[in-house]
């Protein structure tokens, strides 16, 4: 690995006599790491990750892309050591809270953060980049919960939700130190001017999100690089400058995880040489400071729309009484009836990209089921014929192939792969018209000849 010059001086510095080992490191292998759904799934037999109840090493990289699981929603595919955030998360959030995962894109994050949530938490996903934010959205709608919003927007618009947030996720733009033996256009952008420029892009963007942080409220900070400005630095001017505390995380000693180069910082640090994962650092701040609370959570008086819901679609959703359901023209969704305000608040502020479980579209006389929908753990499979399909079957619906499903009944059909919804067809005798939503299909030509199992 070709590291630049000014790299290798900053961080012999930084790690002394552990230099060899880590550079020793950088030229491994990276290892392969998922986190299961546990509304989806059970326990696997593969290594655990240590510092996560869901997350487990596979011993070689799969083709990901031809497991219809992974489409389903079952697991996602994250890096090990960004998945010590959970730690942070079961350690002090408790109770009903309202989430900002600001950096969201693609999703890993979000979707750990909203296992751990319960019912009655709001998570809101942001990205600011809209293509990303897409791709933030179909991996939050395909691991199926149904208290989730999406937004693409600046943080600074965010920030003027003032104190509304109990929990702010801030997994920074950094110089991607820490990423250097996935990524070798890393290691080509990387130089000590970028990383400037990324410590102050980052005390951007904590001061704008800074606001909407509750008194007391906690935002976690974290990157994948190893340096002190990016890292330590910046804890100091968030506890300086805004008004915070370093909170301590408990970790075990055999995880291997590294202090901060700080004494007086409590922060985490993940080295190759030390753990199984790519570099990455992350700290726990509480809010000091105290802002007068702006916004007002007034109950929407338009949330009862002239138009009607058709009456089976409601019971597409399990315990559907839980739920508010609500039309944007022609496409009704479903979203939990306690945090519909803090929806409606949202909306009001904030450009929202998905919500909640969109259930499908009117046409005419007939409702068209959506993806959302057959992916949601709110989905209620007994409102639905379903066919089981064979691995073959699924990957030919998820390039969105059309399908013959013989000896099924003409309509609308949940397809079903080892018993896990996968999406719906309209069977209309002679062939099945294949809903699975175009810009999501599988686009690889180079499929494997045998059935990929990785769960």
């Amino acid at each position: 690995m070709n590291l630049p010059t000014d790299f290798i001086t900053r961080t012999k510095l930084l790690l002394g006599g552990e230099w060899e080992a880590f550079a020793e490191a950088l030229e491994s292998a990276s290892p392969v790491s998922i986190r299961i759904n546990d509304s989806k799934e059970g326990k696997l037999s593969y290594p655990k990750v240590p510092w996560s109840d869901s997350g487990y090493y596979l011993a070689q990289r799969p083709q990901f892309t031809f497991d219809p699981l992974f489409h389903a929603g079952c697991y996602y595919v994250q890096e090990a050591s960004s998945m010590f955030i959970e730690q942070a998360f079961r350690q002090y959030a408790d109770g009903d809270v309202r989430v900002l995962d600001l950096c969201a894109a693609p999703g890993g994050k979000s979707t750990l953060i909203v296992g751990l949530m319960n019912g009655n938490s709001l998570l809101v996903s942001n990205e600011v980049i809209r293509s990303r934010a897409n791709i933030l959205s179909e991996n939050i709608t395909k691991w199926g919960k149904p208290n989730t919003v999406v937004t693409n927007n600046d943080p600074s618009r965010i920030g003027k939700l003032h104190g509304y947030f109990d929990f702010i996720l801030v997994d920074a733009p950094c110089s991607g130190e820490g990423m250097f033996r996935k990524d070798e256009g890393a290691i080509q952008e990387w130089s000590v001017d970028n990383v400037r420029l990324c410590k102050e892009r980052q005390q951007r963007i904590l001061a704008d999100i800074w606001p909407a942080l509750k008194t007391d409220g906690l935002l976690l900070y974290s990157t994948c690089t190893y340096n002190t400005e990016e890292n330590e630095e910046n804890v100091q001017w968030i506890c300086e400058e805004l008004g915070a505390e370093a909170l301590p995380i408990e970790t075990k000693a055999e995880w291997g995880i590294s202090p901060s180069f700080r004494e007086d910082i409590p922060a985490y640090r993940f080295f190759p040489h030390k753990t199984k994962g790519e570099g990455f650092f992350c700290a726990l701040l509480r809010k000091t400071n105290t802002e007068e609370v702006s916004h007002k959570r007034k109950k929407d008086k338009g949330r009862m729309s002239k138009n009607i819901i058709p009456v089976e679609c409601k019971m597409y959703v399990k315990d559907n009484e839980l739920f508010t359901f609500c039309p944007k023209n022609d496409v009704w969704f479903a979203f939990p009836i306690r945090l519909y305000d803090d929806l409606s608040l949202i909306k009001s502020q904030l450009n929202v990209i998905s919500e909640g479980i969109c259930l499908g579209e009117v046409k005419g006389k007939d409702f068209i089921p959506n993806q959302s929908l057959a992916l949601s753990t709110g989905l209620n499979t007994e409102a639905f014929t379903t066919c089981e399909i064979d691995w073959k079957m699924a990957v030919a619906y998820l390039r969105k192939e059309p399908l013959f499903l013989e000896g099924q009944p003409k309509g609308y059909i949940l397809l079903t792969y080892r018993r896990m919804p996968v999406g719906f067809v309209k069977n209309i005798g002679n062939r099945a018209n294949n809903l699975y939503p175009q810009e999501w299909r599988i686009r690889s030509a180079f499929a494997p000849t045998e059935e990929v199992r990785i769960i």
